[in-house]
């Protein structure tokens, strides 16, 4: 079975789409970009078309690469204050020479819809999650569309970055599976990934996850954004290789990715209806 993203994410823009349209909500996203990354850039174009697509203003500050903390720290503050702001999203990675943590940390818990702020991710791990960060949120609303029910499974997840790896632990631990967070580190891999019921990949290595890591039966779900040697773009899991042994699987492009895009909707919408008090 293939897991499509793609097709589940247009899904859910609609609803987010008609739920605006039944409200008097003016949802709001402010995202904030520093430098000129192409790829940055791509994926803030992206959250803007988002946003048209669904109803929801989207508002763009663009800072040059050479800003220093502070910068870019007032222009959340004035983000924070604006009460026809509902959402902010801080575009990573930020430049060299700006302290990431400062930044995530100024935006205000309740506009917070990357699901970054301390805060939330201290709700998150708490067991009563908030705002959550948007790709784990995305994966846990394919596996309920798919019904893929974590509860009782062994779920592994290749990856331990503070926004995908281990949020979506701390989701998987929430939905009752049993999670083994692998990385850098772990030693005999394969051995550990093999067991999994449920495999999330989030290292960032082109075709990482070849057939001899998966157990047979396994649900797949790629995060990888890589290109190969050629220039191709793919995931962490060799997809060919990999899918005739899987029972449901993400493809690259066309899994996570528009899922990640979908979630971010859903935040800004449902951060519009708590400033709204609905």
């Amino acid at each position: 079975m293939i897991l499509n993203g793609k097709e589940l994410s247009e899904k859910r823009l609609a609803i987010v789409k008609s739920e605006i349209e039944k409200t008097d909500l003016k949802p709001c996203l402010a995202t904030v970009i520093v430098g000129e990354d192409p790829a940055s850039q791509l994926y803030v174009r992206m959250k803007h078309n988002a946003c048209g697509k669904v109803g929801i203003r989207s508002v763009g500050v663009e800072l040059p690469g050479d800003s220093m903390t502070e910068d870019v720290i007032n222009a959340v503050e004035k983000l924070n204050k604006d009460p026809a702001v509902h959402g902010i999203l801080v575009q990573l990675p930020l430049p060299r020479g700006i302290d990431t943590e400062k930044v995530i940390e100024s935006v205000i818990p309740e506009k917070d819809v990357d699901g970054f702020h301390p805060l939330n991710n201290g709700r998150l791990f708490s067991g009563r999650p908030d705002f959550v960060p948007c790709t784990p949120g995305g994966i846990m609303t394919i596996l309920r569309e798919y019904e893929i029910d974590p509860a009782g499974k062994k779920a592994v997840v290749i990856g331990r970055s503070v926004d995908v790896g281990r949020p979506m632990a701390a989701l998987l631990i929430n939905a009752d599976a049993t999670v083994t967070v692998c990385h850098s580190k772990t030693q005999n891999l394969a051995e550990e990934t093999s067991k999994a019921d449920i495999l999330i990949s989030a290292i960032g290595r082109a075709r990482f996850v070849g057939p001899e890591m998966v157990k047979k039966g396994a649900v797949v779900i790629d995060v990888g954004t890589n290109h190969d040697e050629n220039g191709k773009l793919c995931g962490d899991v060799d997809f060919e290789k990999v899918e005739p042994i899987a029972s449901a699987i993400t493809p690259v492009p066309g899994g996570v990715g528009p899922m990640t895009i979908a979630t971010l909707m859903e935040n800004t919408l449902e951060s519009a209806r708590r400033h709204a008090n609905l």
